[in-house]
Formats: C-alpha cells, structure tokens, sequence
C-alpha cells in the first residue's frame, strides 16, 4: 500500500544538485516511413539537474518533443532510439527491459502532453484516469486510490476536487483539463516531470496560473522539469538553462539569463527578433520572419543546418560540420553574435537606425528592391522592428490596501458622442445578443437554462481598420465572429455590414452577402475538406457564387496564390502535405477568393510557431494596405493584437469591458481585467521575471447559464466593491471602460510610490 504523497524528501533531493538526474548523450533517434527513414534526432546532449529547470525551445520539427518522446519511451511507430545514452539517475533506460521502464516511466518520471483532451481518455472519468498509476504501479486499493486523487487534484488547484473525480473530460475546461493532466504525472511523486507545450491551446490567464502551477509543484515536490515549448517568453519566465534545437540537434545552450541577454548562434537570435514584442510602433513596421522552411531530415545534410536560412551563412558554413563549443555557453556557429557585432538586417538596432523617411521607400511604396505581396520572394527581407517597452500599471490597491476611488461618472454603455467624426463604418454591431439553450441531463434532457455568449456588444470596424477583439477563452469573441460572417443568428440586437443588417436577411441573402465578409478559422486544416485538392478548395467559392467562368476562376486562382506567395505547383496537393503556415496562406487565399471588404480571423496564428507567426501577420497586413481590407482580429495573444490591430475590444463573459485605440488599451489599461491580461503575457526580455505582485486573475470563469450581476468580472476582481454588484459597469469616450472604478497610470504610479516609500 502506497504511503501518501511526500513532498518533504522531495526537497531534500532538491538541495543537492551536483550531479545529472537526467542526461542525454549523443542520442539519435530515427523514425522509420515508407518513403525513407527520419533523422529526428542526431547527437543530442543534454543534462538536467536535480530540482532545476530546463527549457528546450524551436520550432516545429526542431525535435525537441522527439526528445521528450526519447527520454519517456513513447517513441511513435516506427521510432527507435538507434544510438546514444539515456542516464536517468545513473541507469542507462537503453539498457533495461521494458517492464523496468515501465516502470520507471510510471513512478519516477511523469509526462503532461500538449492536448490533454486528446490525452484523456474520453470514456473513463477523471478520479479513475487520475487514480490509475497508483493502482497499476504501486498497487493501491479502489477507495486510497480515489482519495489520493482527490488530495492531488486539490493540491493542483482543481476546484471542487470532490465533485471533478466523477466528471468526464469534455466537461472540463481546457484550464481544468490541463489540470488533470499535471495531477496524472505527479500523482505518484516523480523526481523528473515533462511538460511538452503545456499552454499553447490555453489563453493568457490560464497559461500563467498553470505555469505557475508547476513552480509551485516543483518546490513542493523537489523534482526537476523539462519544459518544450516554441514561446520564448514561457522560457524567459520560468526556466533556470535553456537549450535551442534546430533540425534534430542543439545549437546552443546557456543559463536563461545568459542567452536571452547575449544569444549567440543566429538562430536564437532570428527567433527573438520574430516576436510581436519586438516590432516597433511605426505604421509600416514588419516582423522578422525566417526565410524558407527547416530541412528534411530524411536526407543527408552537410554543414550547418540552419545555413540555407541564415542571413550570415558562408560557404564555411554550408560544408563545414559545426560543433558544440566547450563551457557553460555553448553554441554551434561558426558566425556567433558577438557584442561588437554591427547590426543584423532586421535586427531592432538596424531597424531604428533606419527608420523610413520621405526618401526611404516603406511597404505602401514599393520600388523594384521592395517586393509586395503580389511579387513574393524566396526568402521574405529581414525587415524586423524594434520593441517598444509596454510599462505594465499594476492597481494601486493590491500594493497598499489603499480603498477604492470614488467611481467617475459617465454615459451609458455604448455612448458615442464624445468619439471623433469618422466615415461610415463597414461594420456596426449594436447590442447584440446570443444566447443558447442550456439542457440539462436525464433521458428527455429538459431545458435547464440559457447560455449567456454574447450580451449587449456594440462597436463600429472602419473600412481598411483593423479591429482586434481579446479575451480569454469563453468571453464571447469567437462567437462575436460567426455572427458578424451570418453562420450564427443573433438572439437580439444588429449586425449592419455596408448598410445591411444581416441578421434580417434569409439564407440566400446572406450567402450573396459573403462576397463582403469572410472568415479565416483558426484550424485552417480542419476547415478544408480533406478529400479536395488545393485547387478545387480554392475554387469552390467562385462556384457557390456563380463567379466568372473556368477560365475567369483559374485566372483568379493564380492571382490569389500570387498574393499569399505560393507557387502554382502547391494546386495539384491535398491538404495533409502541408505545414501549418502554408495551410494558413491557403485558408487566406480562400477567405480573399470572393475579394470581400471585411475578414473575421479567428485565432489565425495561434497555432503557429513563433516565425511562421510572423509570415502570415507580415503578409495579412500587406493585403490590408493593398486591397484595403478591414479585419476583426481575434486572439487571447495580447501581444500579436497590438501589433496587427488600430483599435481594440476586450471581451469578458460576453461583454465588452474596454474598447480603444491599440497602444492606449495596452500601455494604459483602465479596465483591471484588461491590466490583468497585459501582466499575464509572458515577456521574452533578458530580465523576465514572474512578478506574483501584479494584477493576477484567479480562478474559473464563471458559469454563463448563470453570470453574476452587474459587472461580469466582480467576482474575480480585487478592487470590486458592492457598487460592482448592485450596478452596472458605466463607460464613455473615445477610450471607453466599463468599470466603477478605472485604472488611472499616474494615480496607480502615484500610489504605487507612496507604498514603496512607507
């Protein structure tokens, strides 16, 4: 029988960290296809210590999840480990029978996947699924079992642990989900937890209350993690060292201060100078985005792998192997960054010294050595900008106790009088309403309620504006999107595009109206069918429309493909043999094939790497100043809304909280729910740290069959006081926020002094 969970010798191993818990030598992995073999993995090594941190950071295909799926033993059909070391606490894992794996990978070492609906099964519930590795392995009884569940559910921060361990999993949250997932892998008290992308499906606010979930775990627990992830503000944040794949193998390593303040192979820095963060604030400002794709691994590679991509490559580094260097630092370049190094093309020191000028051609003005998005290039220019620092205003009364200020008076929700005469907008929602039916359980399955989504939303989108709508998971945003594209009806209120309420026309209206609006999803191979070629998706819409003739479609094809900047050949595929950045070009092709005026996208590049990320933004907003198009943008990425957006609308529980310009609503938030989002980013400075102190959101969302009165976000606020409960929220302005008492940046500076210096 198990004893309960130790968290006590935990910490003791914790003290020591002289020696490797885990260490990966020379490891090569292969992955056998029927087109060839795959070198996923070619002379890794890597060492955790005891207790620490270690981040491994790339884009997809890199293998740093192969390296995660090596050490765990979880290798996909067809993948072996075919040579190296796996030293986990002094044992070689190659040599032992599976069974003693087993074992091991059970007890001693646990692992929490990307999607953890996926991961779940979907048919056991969740005290069961949790409670399993202690009955398998250590032979706990039925009732130990689900109590263990229980406590470790509860010391994850599940609430209601109780109620939880008889749920299924599609009735949890993704937050809650993740949850589960973390309490599986600890639930027998390993010395070693993998988190392979553990927040990149979740939003802002879950994201930082899972990660630091996982600093608190690993004290409590002494064990050590390896975290992958393609975020470099979760590494900046959390990690103690930091290793960076590229193409199956290490290209640099170093503690987390150490290479985030001084990288030094080139591509660490590339990825750096991809980020939102690091664009400047100047209309024609771009991202810097890594030309073409990694390599195929099932192919003999020569020299440095990243040299076919690389700004500083040589003929040295296209034949020469290049090694490790040797020390705490280490890097396999041949060209390093260096401090006297002048500025790389792109880099933000080149970009602000060359800010455009009247002479200097920009994007809106494209000369002959300034290709568009109709004359696209092999490799996009390294045009990247500089960061502007966004000063996060923290609410002055969770730093001195201070109460609350009076509340401002203003207009009511929605008042426009005080905004500045503009053109008549492409698209004015005003109060919209969704609800939909809540059933409860039972064999008739009765109606137990309404489901809240949208309530009371009204904002205006400009022609050629784009406007950015955020807000954590199930606030409403996405389903603010369907009704503005008329795949949804409203339950109340309007949605006027040129004039036109669409929620009043019937369905052969409103398919002639999507010759002006179109979606972008946000999976975009989920939206194709994936029995038709790339061709056929792309003309369907022209058909559906009556567009032209054969030869008009075909014509317009190639346009469209000229404008995402794909080649003629990628027609005659399917869409399984694409990746994720070229899948979203062809779901923005599709979405301009109608030439709309307006395009809803909906988490366009949320699934993507961090420089694919930047390729699909950069090309979205040439379009946008080539055609004229508006966008409503919609993301939980705070960070990519500021760059891509002129205006933005924060969402909570189906109400807008804030709307206003861009750089206002980031750089001073007056809504707490807004600055709570802002200090939930992770930031990939080379001083990131996790301020605890800042506005921190807690807990679930609440339940919108029920929302709370008055104003929606009280119950997770920490300023709310009994006015936020027996009134609605008030807003005004060109800035507007709906809340009793705003933020103020010179108050909240002010106060925050004050408490410094008593």
């Amino acid at each position: 029988m198990s004893a309960p969970i130790n968290s006590t010798a935990g910490a003791a191993q914790a003290s020591d960290r002289s020696g490797s818990l885990l260490e990966l030598r020379h490891l090569r992995t292969d992955i056998a296809l029927r087109r060839g073999t795959v070198h996923a993995l070619d002379d890794v090594s890597l060492e955790v210590r005891p207790g620490e941190t270690l981040g491994i950071v790339g884009e997809s295909g890199s293998g740093k999840t192969m390296t995660a799926l090596s050490v765990m033993g979880l290798l996909p059909s067809g993948g072996e480990v075919v040579g190296g070391e796996i030293l986990f606490e002094g044992r070689d894992l190659r040599s032992l029978s599976p069974e003693e794996v087993r074992r091991i990978r059970g007890v001693r070492m646990g692992m929490v996947f990307q999607d953890p609906l996926t991961s779940l099964n979907p048919t056991m519930r969740i005290g069961t699924q949790v409670a399993e590795p202690l009955r398998v392995h250590q032979g706990v009884g039925k009732a130990q079992a689900r109590e263990q569940a229980i406590d470790i559910l509860r010391r994850v921060g599940m609430p209601r642990p109780d109620k939880v361990v008889d749920n299924y999993p599609h009735e949890l949250s993704g937050g809650m989900r993740q949850r589960v997932a973390i309490a599986m892998a600890l639930v027998c008290s390993p010395r070693l937890l993998i988190a392979d992308e553990p927040t990149t499906a979740l939003d802002v606010t879950t994201q930082r209350q899972i990660l630091e979930l996982i600093d608190d775990l690993r004290e409590e627990f002494g064990m050590a993690v390896v975290l992958v992830t393609h975020d470099l503000g979760v590494i900046a944040g959390r990690a103690d060292r930091v290793a960076v794949m590229y193409a199956g193998r290490v290209v640099e390593t170093a503690s987390t201060g150490e290479l985030f303040r001084s990288p030094r192979h080139r591509y660490t820095e590339a990825l750096m100078e991809a980020l939102p963060e690091s664009a400047t604030r100047e209309p024609d400002a771009r991202l810097y985005s890594i030309p073409g794709l990694p390599p195929d691994l099932s192919r003999p590679l020569t020299g440095c792998r990243f040299a076919p991509r690389c700004r500083h490559a040589t003929d040295d580094c296209r034949s020469t192997e290049v090694a490790l260097t040797a020390g705490p630092h280490q890097y396999a370049c041949l060209h390093p960054v260096t401090a006297s190094s002048s500025p790389a093309p792109g880099s933000p020191a080149a970009v602000t010294a060359a800010t455009p000028t009247a002479a200097t051609p920009t994007a809106a003005t494209p000369t002959a050595a300034t290709p568009t998005a109709a004359t696209p290039t092999a490799a996009t220019p390294p045009d990247a900008g500089a960061g502007e620092a966004g000063t996060s205003v923290v609410a002055a009364q969770l730093r001195t106790g201070a109460p609350a200020p009076a509340p401002r008076p203003a207009g009511p929700v929605g008042t426009t009088e005080s905004r500045p005469a503009a053109p008549a907008p492409i698209l004015s929602i005003r109060e919209l309403v969704k609800d939909y039916p809540a059933n409860g359980g039972g064999l008739f399955r009765r109606a137990a309620g309404r489901v809240s989504a949208v309530a009371g939303v009204s904002l205006d989108v400009q022609p050629g504006e784009t406007f950015g709508l955020v807000g954590e998971s199930g606030c409403g945003k996405s389903t603010v999107g369907r009704l503005v594209v008329g795949l949804e009806r409203p339950t109340a209120g309007q949605v006027v595009l040129d004039g036109t309420d669409i929620a009043s026309l019937d369905r052969r209206e409103r398919r002639r109206m999507h010759r002006q609006v179109q979606l972008m999803f946000q999976d975009s191979y989920a939206a194709m069918n994936p029995r038709m070629r790339v061709d056929a998706i792309l003309a369907e819409p022209l058909e559906i429309q009556q567009v032209g003739d054969g030869a008009a479609r075909r014509a317009r094809i190639a346009t469209l493909l000229d404008q995402v900047g794909l080649s003629r050949r990628v027609l005659e595929r399917y869409p399984h043999e694409f990746s994720g950045g070229q899948l979203q070009r062809i779901g923005l092709a599709r979405s301009l094939a109608l030439q709309p005026r307006l395009i809803v996208g909906d988490e366009p590049v949320s699934a993507l790497d961090v420089s694919i990320q930047a390729q699909v933004l950069n090309l979205m907003r040439d379009l946008q100043r080539e055609l004229g198009l508006a966008y409503v943008f919609i993301s939980h990425d705070l960070s990519v809304v500021d760059y891509m957006s002129d205006r933005i609308g924060v969402m909570y529980l189906g109400k807008l909280v804030e709307v206003g310009p861009a750089h206002e609503v980031v750089r001073s938030a007056r809504h707490p729910y807004t600055q709570a989002l802002i200090d939930a980013v992770p930031s990939a400075s080379p001083d990131a740290a996790v301020d605890r102190g800042s506005m921190t959101i807690r807990g679930e969302l609440p339940s919108a069959v029920n929302p709370p009165t008055g104003c929606r976000f009280r119950t997770r606020c920490p300023i709310a006081a009994e006015i936020c409960r027996t009134e609605p929220p008030l807003t005004g302005g060109v800035h507007q926020v709906a809340c009793h008492f705003p933020l103020r940046p010179e108050s909240s500076a002010a106060t925050a002094g004050a408490g410094a210096a008593g």
